[in-house]
C-alpha cells in the first residue's frame, strides 16, 4: 500500500519503540521518513532498518528541548528531503513517582520534553504547512492525559496540555487544510515504559497490575500504534481533525 506516497514525514523519537515502528510503517506506505532523535545512533539504526526493508529514510539528530537545534534539524530535513507534509510528535519521557516526592528539576525535564518540545516542533514546522495550505500533524499523548495515572502527575499534566493544544491548533489551522489529531497509547512495552517501571518499588508487580486491568489482557507492543497514527496522517482522515484516539487494549474507554 502507498497511502503516503510522495510525502515527507518527520517523526520525533524515531529511534525508540513506537517511533521506530511508526517510521517503518510510514516507509512501507511510501513516505520519505525523517527520523528525528536526540540519540543519532538510534535514529541511524531505525533509518537503516527502513532502508533494509526497501523504504526511504534519513536520520537527523534533534534534541526537541532546544529550539535552535529544532530549527536547524527542520531546515536540514526540508533541504534534503523536501517540504514536510506530516509531523508526528512522538518523543517523550516519564518517571514513576508520587507527586510529593518529585522535585522541580524533574518537573522541568518532564515539561521540556513532553510539552515544550512538541511546541518547538509545531512552531518550526507549521509555517511551511500554512504556506502550502496542507499538512497532517499527529501528536502522541497518553491515556494518562484522559483519565489520570497515579505516579505520573506532571507527565499527565503535560500530555493533557498536548491534547488541549492539539484541539486549539486544529481549530486555528483548519482553514489552511491542516489537520491535528492525537493518539493516546496505554502502557506499551518500550524503553520508556521500562524506565517508568524503575520508579516503582516492585516493577514486576506494577506491570502485572497493568496487564490485569487491560481488557485485551496484555501490555501494548510498539507495533500496535502505527496503524492509528497512519490513519490520522493519511488522506483517509482528511475530514478528521481535533480528535483523540486511545490505543490501549480497552484500558480506558473515554467518550
Amino acid at each position: 500500500m502507498t497511502r503516503l506516497a510522495g510525502k515527507t514525514a518527520v517523526i520525533t523519537g524515531g529511534g525508540g519503540g513506537i517511533g521506530g515502528a511508526t517510521c517503518l510503517r510510514f516507509a512501507q506506505e511510501g513516505a520519505h521518513v525523517a527520523v528525528f532523535d536526540r540519540d543519532l545512533t538510534s535514529a541511524q539504526r531505525t533509518a537503516q532498518q527502513v532502508v533494509d526493508a526497501g523504504g526511504r529514510a534519513q536520520a537527523f539528530e534533534c534534541d526537541i528541548t532546544v529550539r535552535a537545534v529544532v530549527d536547524a534539524a527542520v531546515a536540514k530535513a526540508t533541504a534534503e528531503l523536501g517540504p514536510i507534509d506530516i509531523l508526528v510528535n512522538n518523543a517523550g519521557w516519564d518517571v514513576f513517582m508520587p507527586f510529593t516526592k518529585t522535585q522541580p528539576e524533574q518537573w522541568d525535564k518532564l515539561i521540556d520534553i513532553n510539552l515544550k518540545g512538541a511546541l518547538h516542533m509545531h512552531h518550526a514546522v507549521l509555517p511551511g504547512m500554512i504556506e502550502r495550505r496542507a499538512g497532517r500533524i499527529v501528536n502522541i499523548a497518553s491515556d494518562a492525559a484522559r483519565v489520570g495515572s497515579s505516579g505520573e502527575a506532571v507527565y499527565a499534566a503535560c500530555k493533557g496540555g498536548i491534547v488541549s493544544f492539539s484541539k486549539t491548533l486544529a481549530r486555528e489551522h483548519s482553514r489552511h487544510n491542516i489537520t491535528v489529531n492525537v493518539v493516546c497509547p496505554g502502557p506499551t512495552d518500550t524503553a520508556l515504559f521500562a524506565d517508568y517501571k524503575l520508579g516503582a518499588g516492585n516493577p514486576e508487580k506494577l506491570e502485572e497490575a497493568f496487564r490485569r486491568s487491560i481488557p485485551l489482557g496484555r501490555i501494548g507492543r510498539p507495533d500496535d500504534l502505527p496503524g492509528a497514527i497512519l490513519f490520522f496522517a493519511s488522506d483517509d482522515a482528511a475530514y478528521v481533525t481535533g480528535q483523540v484516539l486511545s490505543v490501549s487494549g480497552g484500558l480506558t474507554m473515554a467518550g
